[in-house]
């Protein structure tokens, strides 16, 4: 594909494009999903990890992923091999990464707490810089492919898309998948082989399908410390990271503690599934509605309106007790899946808009830095939700299995509705001073347009 005839700003992608290079999210997100929803359950009840020790497990990988997202972004920037800057990452990680994922599901019976702590955090922290090489190059070629401000918008909605079936498909199936294997802990083991299988596959397809720009491998001056400094000075850029950051809390915090809502809280972990997978098919639904607002509206707007709702939900599932009938449970999901879809979708739309931004200011390109950035700010979001329900479980006297305190199902319902609606209504404040409209994205594009004319010329006399 890297022959193809390549989109001009204004142009759109082909739809196999932009569905092809959605598997790579997919991928991404199989293993997010299932570190997000079952992870925390697997340490504490399966490998037998305090709470607060199992969720530290992930965010110490994160410490890792603070230099190593972005050191991946500089290096992609930099490359400059025969077959791209971005693409051959994909064929370098894809193995690696499938391998890393399957050892995270594998027992340590018999243990001490130490010995376990130590090797699930080392394999995360394989497992997490696999990931990196995958995913940095693979979020720093979409601003590449994809030059329209709207365009934008619907490659990430196919993207998203990729993301949500990745989360319905791990959130319904692993727990089937462990007890078709005999639901014992060799059975996790045997559903990390499979699933490590799956989350390989796709970046070859990605590969096939995706092109990079030859008019956008210029060569980088600043170092890599530069780099960070005129991205710490981006004002637009801190405004995203700070939405971002703040609804991926929201969105990790509710992912982690679902299932503890479900188990000892409302009392019935059999709906759990179904629930879930209710509110992930509202997502893909809804989605399309989202793009079709985002063609009238700023992308900021469309971001802040859909949090507010997600809001409106949240305090609506604060509100659920056991004795509700299980028609409002699955109607409060349905309903969070509205704005959930906006909330992955919107900040990585914004993302490219950003990179042209800093592209007129600096005359760089440096997507893969931008992107490793943000690619870390996901991670740490995820990590952070975790750890942060961890250490409150643990604090409250949460034990796995038995009936709770009143303490312990207390927090299980403020984790699960009122810390993410907080997180939510911070990214609404942060959101509000985001600079780039559509109009104001439009006269960046014409200057840069100007500018590459003017060096063109300069170069062919």
């Amino acid at each position: 594909m890297g022959e193809q005839q390549q989109p001009n700003a204004g142009e759109t992608l082909p739809t196999y494009v932009k569905a092809g290079y959605a598997l790579g999210d997919h991928s991404i997100n199989v293993q997010l999903a299932a570190m997000s929803l079952f992870y925390l359950f697997f340490l504490t009840e399966v490998a037998g990890l305090r709470p607060s020790l199992a969720g530290a497990v992930m965010l110490v990988a994160r410490i890792v992923d603070a230099v190593s997202d972005p050191a991946m972004g500089r290096l992609s920037d930099r490359t400059r091999l025969r077959w791209g800057r971005r693409r051959p990452y994909f064929l370098i990680g894809a193995i690696p990464f499938g391998l890393t994922f399957a050892a995270l599901w594998m027992p340590m019976p018999g243990a001490p707490d130490s010995l376990k702590f130590l090797a699930y955090t080392s394999i995360y922290v394989l497992n997490t810089l696999c990931s990196t090489v995958l995913a940095v190059p693979y979020m720093a070629l979409l601003p590449e492919l994809a030059l329209d401000y709207q365009e934008r918008t619907s490659a990430n909605t196919y993207r998203s898309i990729g993301v949500v079936v990745a989360i319905l498909l791990t959130a319904v199936g692993v727990r089937p998948l462990v007890q078709t294997f005999g639901g014992d802990a060799a059975a996790w083991a045997s559903m990390g082989a499979v699933l490590g299988v799956w989350v390989a596959l796709p970046w070859f397809v990605v590969h096939r399908v995706s092109f990079e720009r030859p008019g956008f491998r210029r060569e980088t001056e600043t170092s890599f410390l530069q780099g960070l400094g005129h991205l710490a000075r981006h004002q637009s850029y801190r405004r995203l990271c700070g939405l971002f950051l703040a609804s991926r809390i929201a969105v990790d915090v509710v992912g982690a503690m679902l299932l503890f809502y479900f188990t000892y809280w409302i009392g019935r972990a059999g709906d759990f599934p179904p629930a879930l997978a209710l509110m992930l098919v509202v997502v893909v639904v809804t989605l399309p509605g989202w793009l079709r607002v985002s063609r009238r509206f700023d992308k900021r707007g469309v971001f802040m309106l859909g949090a507010a709702w997600w809001i409106l939900v949240q305090v609506g599932i604060l509100t659920l007790g056991p004795d509700d009938s299980r028609w409002l449970v699955f109607a409060l999901m349905g309903l969070a899946g509205i704005g959930y879809g906006m909330a992955d979708m919107m900040p990585w739309a914004m993302l490219g808009d950003v990179i042209d931004d800093d592209e007129l200011a600096s005359g760089e390109r440096r997507e893969g830095l931008y992107a490793g950035l943000f690619t870390f700010l996901r991670k740490l979001g995820g990590a952070t939700g975790v750890a942060l329900a961890g250490v409150v479980l643990d604090v409250v006297g949460f034990r796995p299995g038995v009936e709770q305190s009143d303490a312990a199902l207390l927090a299980i319902r403020g984790l699960t509705a009122l810390v993410p609606a907080v997180f939510l209504v911070v990214a609404i404040f942060v959101a509000r001073g985001y600079p780039i409209s559509r109009r104001r994205h439009a006269e960046i594009l014409e200057q840069l347009a100007a500018r590459r004319q003017t060096e063109a010329g300069s170069r062919s006399v």
